[in-house]
């Protein structure tokens, strides 16, 4: 502990994440939702990454696209949960410096890939409804991959910069964080020099990200709903709309809780501060839950091959 308390404005060798200040008391038992959800998550996806991979049937645009959100939501959670549940549950708030980086680069770098992911689902939606006879075609295989490539190459070009800048940066005495994980802004808020090419990047890779991102997803599910309208068919109509529902409600809460989180961390000064941290963790947590659970119950084809999964295994 006394490489916290040093005068000297340097790197240091490790900082102290303190969980959820404010709720230090309460956060015991917060853990025990987190850590099932972590579970939750955990398990469900590597379920899906599984079942995807074993079942040929599945090697299809939508299926694999599934898989990247399956495998990024994996390393997301697993890149945040188990030291926050160590914080929470044995007060182990100490962090190395690398690591504190490591970690940042890991949580934005893949959070910035989920909203890609979303992106290339939703074009992948319009495709298949707008396009159905020349959907394959078009989302061939390699066109996939490249897609996932690009959407992964994106966030590690975007995310790197924001480390780099941080890892030529003095630091102060002040060297706790008052966060439950190494988040871009609230490490730079314990550098001695002036931040705002840091505060001012970091803005700009969210609007980046989320600006083109959701433009896309918008522009692609107004298309489709207005090919929907013009199908004759109810029955046809009902379908197209069921395919998009599971993607919608992915995304939903991933962008709701990551705008929330971003606007009131540098505009909602009067929120208390356990709320924004609050928030700031579900919005890591909840979309890796809740993803192989909506689409595993949605996805009549993917259920299905669940259950054969299960039966094969004698569960």
């Amino acid at each position: 502990m006394s490489s916290l308390n040093s005068t000297t404005p340097s790197q240091p060798p490790s900082f102290l994440l303190l969980g959820i200040p404010g709720l230090e008391k309460e956060q015991f038992w917060i853990a025990f939702p987190f850590c099932i959800m972590y579970a939750i998550a955990v398990l469900g996806n590597i379920i899906l990454l599984i079942v995807i991979k074993t079942e040929s049937s599945l090697h299809e645009p939508m299926y694999l696209f599934l898989a990247m959100l399956a495998f990024t939501d994996l390393v997301l959670s697993m890149s945040m949960l188990p030291k926050m549940l160590a914080i929470f549950w044995w007060g182990s708030g100490e962090i190395g410096f690398v690591s504190c980086l490591v970690q940042l680069f890991f949580v934005h770098n893949f959070s910035a890939v989920e909203s890609g992911v979303l992106m290339a689902m939703a074009l992948d939606r319009y495709f298949a409804i707008c396009y159905p006879l020349r959907h394959s075609s078009i989302l061939s295989m390699p066109v996939v991959t490249a897609l996932g490539n690009l959407v992964l190459l994106r966030g590690v070009l975007m995310v790197s910069p924001m480390c780099f800048l941080l890892h030529r940066k003095d630091f102060c005495q002040h060297r706790v964080i008052s966060h439950s994980y190494c988040e871009h802004m609230a490490v730079v808020k314990l550098v001695c020099e002036d931040t705002r090419v840091n505060a001012i990047y970091g803005i700009l890779v969210v609007l980046a990200v989320t600006v083109f991102d959701i433009t896309v997803i918008v522009v692609s599910y107004t298309m489709i709903l207005r090919a929907v309208l013009r199908l004759t068919s109810s029955e046809y109509q009902h379908k197209a709309i069921s395919t998009c529902v599971s993607h919608i409600c992915v995304i939903l809460p991933c962008y709701v809780s990551a705008l929330f989180s971003f606007l009131t961390h540098r505009f909602g000064h009067s929120i208390p501060q356990h709320i924004h941290i609050l928030v700031a963790n579900l919005y890591l947590l909840v979309p890796p839950t809740l993803n192989p659970i909506i689409y595993g119950v949605r996805t009549k084809q993917l259920r299905d091959k669940i259950v054969v999964l299960f039966q094969r295994k004698g569960i």
